[in-house]
């Protein structure tokens, strides 16, 4: 990859605070965050792949989310752990860009991913009985697929025009991870090349999968309008409300961040609102998707018998 300013070897993690009492406080509650995350998203693939009743496309794609999750909140939350305990605050650069690429890659799959479910959602809603064979298995493995070569292909992009920045030997990231906006800042000359890479972060990554999951959805309306009885529109909306809580909770805290005119960043309040999508969204996913769901229970059930 091509560097900017060699003299940049490191950068160092300013994290949420310097107060010695706090940083505790916060590796206990980032600790019991990452144990429920893992927990959580473990248990829910694991019951994905044991019972035969959730071998279903709409399983699929919910196990794969956990697994992003699962690999999501292991690329932020183990250094934040480190950066609480320990007086060393440094990341190396090839950290820093390993970290980068991974984070954006698995961001980005996920954007897809949540598109790709609600494709499915109305696929479910308005052709129910032929639903099996308008999502046979090897559509879903495809689309999964192309879910993270589109994710990662465009991380290997960014991650290569962020980091061919010059950083002006200043090397104080005030955020907890190697993030997009806070590197743009410490960028020498950056003007030139940072709304463009924006427009192209938001647009590819962002507002076509949002756009293609709002498109879904006016589909998944109509479907059910067109349903006569009360109980069969609230029990095809039901299966759509676990996945329009995740993509309002996950886009709703991305759109903060990155769709604001560049005047109005402040990076101590876009700490706490990526902390969200970073750490405690993943460890959300898999009680938004077992406690509203009739099936996972049963089978959380059958395990513990």
């Amino acid at each position: 990859m091509e560097r900017g300013n060699h003299t940049v070897t490191e950068f160092i993690l300013l994290g949420f605070t310097a107060d010695p009492v706090m940083q505790q406080v916060l590796f206990v509650l980032f600790l019991g965050v990452y144990s429920a995350t893992l927990l959580g998203n473990n248990i829910l693939i694991m019951l994905i792949c044991n019972d035969v009743r959730l071998h279903t496309p709409m399983y699929f794609f919910i196990g794969n989310l956990s697994f992003l999750d699962l690999w999501l909140s292991s690329v932020y939350t183990p250094k934040i752990l480190v950066t609480c305990i320990s007086e060393d605050k440094s990341i190396s650069f090839a950290g820093c860009v390993a970290q980068f690429f991974f984070s954006a890659g698995l961001d980005y799959s996920e954007c897809y991913l949540l598109a790709t479910m609600a494709y499915d959602r109305y696929m479910a809603i308005s052709k129910p009985l032929l639903y099996a064979q308008a999502m046979p298995m090897k559509l879903c493995v495809f689309l999964i697929a192309a879910c993270y070569l589109g994710g990662f292909t465009n991380s290997s992009i960014i991650t290569k025009k962020t980091f061919s920045f010059d950083f002006c030997n200043d090397n104080v990231i005030d955020d907890f991870f190697c993030d997009l906006l806070p590197l743009v800042k410490l960028a020498c000359g950056r003007n030139e090349g940072t709304q463009a890479l924006m427009f192209f972060l938001l647009t590819s990554n962002v507002i076509t999968p949002l756009a293609l999951i709002l498109a879904s959805y006016l589909f998944i309306i109509a479907a059910i309008l067109r349903i006569r009885s009360t109980q069969g529109r609230r029990k095809a909306f039901s299966t759509c409300s676990s996945h329009l809580i995740s993509v309002t909770l996950y886009y709703g805290s991305i759109l903060y961040i990155y769709s604001r005119p560049s005047s109005s960043y402040s990076l101590e309040r876009d700490k706490i609102v990526s902390t969200f999508y970073t750490v405690l969204f993943p460890m959300l996913n898999p009680l938004i998707y077992s406690l509203r769901n009739k099936d996972v229970k049963e089978a959380l059930n059958k395990l513990f018998k």
